[in-house]
Formats: C-alpha cells, sequence, structure tokens
C-alpha cells in the first residue's frame, strides 16, 4: 500500500508552468510562428536599413586618407561629401534636379494620357470601349525599359556608338536632346506608368454617381461650376494617390535612366546610387540610399493620408446611383482615333520596333539582303565579342532563363507561403503587439525604392557579420532580397484572406484531435489555396521583369534575364538586347494573363463595362 510520504513530489510550480505552456505550444504553435517571422522580418527588413545608415556614418575602408580617421569610426566625411563638397553638385544635387524634372515630368504626361483616356472609357459612348479598358493597361504588363529601348532603336545616333539607330540610318540626324537625356526618360517612362492614372482615375470616375452633376446642372450650376464643386473633390484623392504613386516609381526606376540617360552623362539618384557602388564609394552610397529611402517613405505616406482623407468625399447612393455615358455624338470617331493612338504608341509600336530590330542588320534598311536571323540563330557574329552568337545559341540565355525562372520562382514561393503565415498570425494570433509589428513590418518594403532596398542588403549582407557569410553573388541574397520586396503584397492578400475564414472549421478539426500542421495542410491551405496561388503568382511576374533591385546583387554566375539585356546594352549589342527584352515581355504577359484566367480578375475589371 502507497502512503502520501511515498509518493513522488509534485514538480515545482515554475516547472509545472513551463511543461503546460510547451504542451500548448506543441498543439497552438502560433505564438511561436509569430515569433520566429518577427526574428526573421527583423534581419531581414529592419537590419539592412539600420545597416546602410550605419555605413553612412562609418569611415569605409580606404577612406582613411580622406576623413582622416581610422575604418569604423563615426563620421560625417559622407555627408560634407555628398551635400557640401565641391563635387556635391555631381554626386547629390544635379542628379536630384534631374530626378525632380523627370518625376514631374512623367506625372504631367501620365495625367494627361491616363486621365484623358480614363474619362474617355468610363463616362462616354467611346466605341470599342470594353476593348480598350483592358489593351491601355497592357504597357504596365512590359519591362519598363521595353520602351526606352525602342526609343534608342529609333532615335539613337552615333554619340552613343554601336549600331546606329533606324532615323541615322535613313538619313536623319536625331539631335542629343531628342536622342538622350531628359525628354526621351519622360516620355518613355510616362508610356510605362499612364495605366496606374488610367485605372486609379477610372475606377473613381466609375463611382461617382452622374445624378449628383446633373442635379447640379438643374440647378444652374454651369460645367465650370460642376466640375469644380462636384467632380473635382471627389477625384482629388485618386489623382493625388496617383501622382504619388507614380513619382514613388519613377524616384526607384533604374533601367530607363541608365539606357536613355548614360550617353548623355544624364544622371538621376537611382543612377548615381548605381555608380556609387560600382566605384566602391560605399559610404557615398550609402547616403544616396538613405535619402532615396526618406524620399520613398515620405511619397508613399503622403499617399496614405490621402487614401485616409478620401473617406471624406464618398458618394452616397444606392439603386438609385447612375453610371450615364455623356454623348460625344460627332466626335466618337476622332476620340476613338485618339485612344487607338495612345495604344499604337504605348504597345504596338515599341513592340513592333524591337521585333524588327532584332531581323534586321541595319534598323532602318528595307533591303531583302538586310534581314536575318543571325541575332537569334547564328553560330558567330562578326564583330560581336562579348556576346558572338545569336541569343538562343550559346549557353548565356539558358543560363540567365534557368536562374531567372530558379531564383524567382523560389523567391514567389516562399514569398506566397510566408505571405499566408503572416496573415494567419496577424489574425488568429492572441498578442495584438505582436500581430501590429508583423502588419507594419511585412509592408515596410512597399516604402523604399527597390534599388535602396538593394544596396542596403547589399551594405548588410556584402561581407562576413558573425555567424552569417557573405552572401554577395549567391543565389541566396538575390532569393532573400526578391522575396521580401515583394512581401508586401503577399501578406497583404494573405491578412486579407485570413479576415474572411472563420475559426469554426479549426476549431472542429482541433476537438477532433488534429495537430496545428495537420489542419494547416488539410484546411486552411486548400481553402486558401486562391490566396496563396495569387500570393506566389503577383511576385513571380513581378520579379521575371525586376531590374531595379537585382542590378547591383547579380554576377557572372547569377545573371537574369534582366541583367543580361542590360549587359548587352552596355556591350552595344542593340538587336541582341531588343531580343532578350521581348522573350522577358513575351513571358511576363503570358503570365499575367494566366494569372488574371486564374483567379478570374483583370486589372481593368468594372472600366467600359
Amino acid at each position: 500500500m502507497t502512503t502520501v510520504t511515498d509518493r513522488p513530489p509534485a514538480p515545482p510550480a515554475r516547472r509545472r508552468r513551463l511543461l503546460y505552456r510547451l504542451r500548448v505550444l506543441r498543439h497552438e504553435p502560433t505564438a511561436a510562428m509569430g515569433l520566429i517571422l518577427v526574428v526573421i522580418l527583423l534581419y531581414l527588413v529592419v537590419a539592412p536599413l539600420f545597416a546602410v545608415i550605419s555605413d553612412a556614418f562609418r569611415v569605409q575602408f580606404g577612406d582613411q586618407v580622406h576623413a582622416m580617421q581610422q575604418p569604423g569610426e563615426w563620421t560625417g566625411y559622407y555627408l560634407w561629401r555628398v551635400f557640401r563638397s565641391q563635387i556635391s553638385g555631381l554626386l547629390f544635387w544635379e542628379p536630384l534636379l534631374n530626378t525632380v524634372v523627370v518625376a514631374l515630368g512623367t506625372v504631367l504626361f501620365a495625367l494627361v494620357v491616363g486621365g484623358g483616356t480614363a474619362l474617355l472609357v468610363t463616362r462616354t459612348n467611346l466605341p470599342f470601349r470594353k476593348f480598350l479598358a483592358g489593351a491601355l493597361v497592357v504597357p504596365y504588363m512590359l519591362p519598363s525599359w521595353t520602351f526606352s529601348l525602342a526609343w534608342l532603336t529609333l532615335f539613337k545616333n552615333e554619340r552613343a556608338g554601336g549600331e546606329a539607330g533606324v532615323l541615322q540610318a535613313a538619313g536623319i540626324r536625331t539631335p542629343d536632346g531628342l536622342a538622350y537625356g531628359a525628354v526621351p526618360i519622360i516620355f518613355t517612362l510616362g508610356l510605362h506608368y499612364y495605366p496606374f492614372v488610367f485605372l486609379l482615375v477610372g475606377n473613381a470616375l466609375r463611382r461617382i454617381d452622374s445624378q449628383l452633376e446633373d442635379s447640379a446642372r438643374i440647378l444652374g450650376a454651369g460645367r465650370a461650376t460642376v466640375l469644380r464643386r462636384i467632380t473635382a473633390p471627389l477625384m482629388l484623392p485618386a489623382l493625388s494617390s496617383a501622382v504619388l504613386l507614380v513619382v514613388g516609381r519613377v524616384l526607384g526606376t533604374f533601367g530607363t535612366p541608365y539606357i536613355l540617360g548614360l550617353p548623355a552623362d544624364y544622371r538621376v539618384l537611382s543612377t548615381g546610387l548605381y555608380q556609387s557602388i560600382r566605384d566602391r564609394s560605399t559610404g557615398v552610397a550609402s547616403v544616396l540610399a538613405t535619402v532615396i529611402v526618406i524620399i520613398g517613405v515620405l511619397v508613399v505616406v503622403g499617399d496614405m493620408r490621402l487614401m485616409r482623407e478620401q473617406r471624406r468625399f464618398v458618394t452616397v447612393g444606392g439603386k438609385g446611383a447612375m453610371d450615364r455615358l455623356a454623348d460625344l455624338r460627332g466626335w466618337r470617331w476622332p476620340a476613338a482615333i485618339t485612344a487607338g493612338m495612345v495604344l499604337l504608341v504605348s504597345v504596338v509600336v515599341p513592340v513592333l520596333t524591337l521585333a524588327l530590330s532584332t531581323v534586321m542588320r541595319t534598323p532602318g534598311v528595307w533591303r531583302a539582303d538586310n534581314f536575318t536571323l543571325d541575332f537569334w540563330l547564328a553560330d558567330s557574329l562578326p564583330g560581336a565579342v562579348g556576346f558572338p552568337h545569336g541569343v538562343l545559341r550559346g549557353s548565356e540565355l539558358w543560363n540567365a532563363a534557368w536562374n531567372s525562372l530558379a531564383i524567382v520562382g523560389s523567391a514567389a514561393l516562399i514569398c506566397g507561403v510566408v505571405g499566408l503565415l503572416v496573415g494567419y498570425v496577424v489574425v488568429r494570433g492572441t498578442a495584438p503587439r505582436m500581430g501590429a509589428f508583423l502588419r507594419q513590418v511585412s509592408f515596410l518594403p512597399y516604402l523604399i525604392p527597390g534599388i535602396a532596398f538593394a544596396a542596403a542588403s547589399l551594405s548588410l549582407f556584402a561581407v562576413a557579420r558573425g555567424p552569417m557569410p557573405a552572401l554577395y553573388g549567391t543565389t541566396i541574397l538575390l532569393v532573400m532580397v526578391m522575396a521580401v520586396t515583394h512581401l508586401p503584397y503577399s501578406s497583404r492578400s494573405g491578412i486579407a484572406a485570413m479576415m474572411q475564414l472563420g475559426r469554426e472549421p479549426e476549431e472542429a478539426a482541433q476537438i477532433c484531435g488534429a495537430s496545428w500542421w495537420s489542419r494547416m495542410r488539410l484546411i486552411v491551405f486548400p481553402i486558401q489555396k486562391g490566396a496563396l496561388v495569387t500570393g506566389v503568382v503577383l511576385p513571380f511576374i513581378s520579379g521575371l521583369k525586376e531590374l531595379s533591385i537585382v542590378i547591383m546583387l547579380t554576377t557572372t554566375g547569377t545573371q537574369l534575364l534582366t541583367t543580361l539585356s542590360i549587359n548587352l546594352v552596355d556591350y552595344g549589342y542593340t538587336q541582341l538586347a531588343n531580343a532578350v527584352v521581348l522573350m522577358i515581355a513575351a513571358v511576363s504577359f503570358t503570365m499575367t494573363y494566366l494569372a488574371q484566367r486564374l483567379t478570374k480578375s483583370s486589372l481593368a475589371s468594372g472600366l467600359g463595362g
């Protein structure tokens, strides 16, 4: 018989609590998973920003003579060099002014083209409205530097060297100001970004009840009064948001200013940052990256404030709300021709120009003996040194294609899964502060222009730090950076999806004894497969045509399709670069189309209907 004194002693209270928490953790590891995600995001998102800011205030190796301090010491030398030295104009002030000029010019172009076409498609009886609503967003599906390469093919003169442009070959000498610099950069970026304005303004116009404008006219208000007192206040938030989004995109873009600005030594902040990295001026690059980050954050924060302000201007309507179309009368077909010209210039002409250039020895010469498939299929190209064969020959293209698919695909898969897990922790977690932290930090990369975040990641991972080895030139760094920069889209998709899923299916499975992993595998992932697919496909499409993020992170062994095309531009092989860009554009467009069919959605959904 066992007495009370013979029983084993009860474990201490602290040990009992620990055992209980371990049992709970085994069955409900949401808190532990949230903690792991917090640590990962702190290291991959926040730490690079601190690293690049730290490098801006510490003496870098090789600068100790100029800074008159030892490497690693705190210094203001780089701030002085960028903002106050004799070369500060070349390093910062001139690129800043050029960036402002390009941004304002691109915004004005995008507002006129995007806003005008949105008004025609959504508020008038324009012919082919439904077709134009979908076709006018195609320019955004193409890589941004597609238009700059097409421009270069048409207007290139002898200043850049290499093969002459179409006009030059026809005997028409194009001035430098038309071939390179601010004008072509603004025009080509405007062609790429006007779909932003088209979508935002078009959706805002579609939500305006036309009865409000009709009522004002019945009461005697003129067209100017209706526009000023009714339409403008309702449209102002959408217009302001479009302006800020275009400015933010232009701030971080690299390919177009590099291709069209380099021959004229026309630098913007993004190309200045890239040049500083190439010159191994780490401290200067860190200051420039910090400035770009600050401007990018201010732009997106301003956009968020405007979106909140938009709630002040809402249309109250129900079954009586009307979307009456204005009758263009005799202007219907002139307006349709104008919209068709926009589509022709922004899609047909660039793609056709690139395609024709790849089958011509000399662009613009229309003789039969000038047409060739050598730039696609030749085993050897006369005079070509860095890329001595057609793009489909040799291993360069296929290695770059494999790297693109493998790296972008891995990053997209990680992005989709992590985004859904972030959504799960934010919605299902019992720690509100952890959920709020994950929500904000997972969105932080959206605030930072891509090239600046790449510079920040390079600052952290270019050298060994503690147990982490140097990752520069590895596929691991490319996968990490691309996954993190596209995480805002997948995390927002995951949060929205999890908020729509009740707890009941999981609770029922838990009562039946299912483990957490079984519940995720058999319930959450299958139910949320749509959000998971969206969180994978969208980063994959965006990553395939990404250049600003990867241009500073790739090496010879990690070449991607996008960086291969830029390297061919550097070699002066315009036709070969055009061929690679056409392949990127074809894959990007096809994947976008399949994604829209898969998700049963459209970028222009509701416009032109």
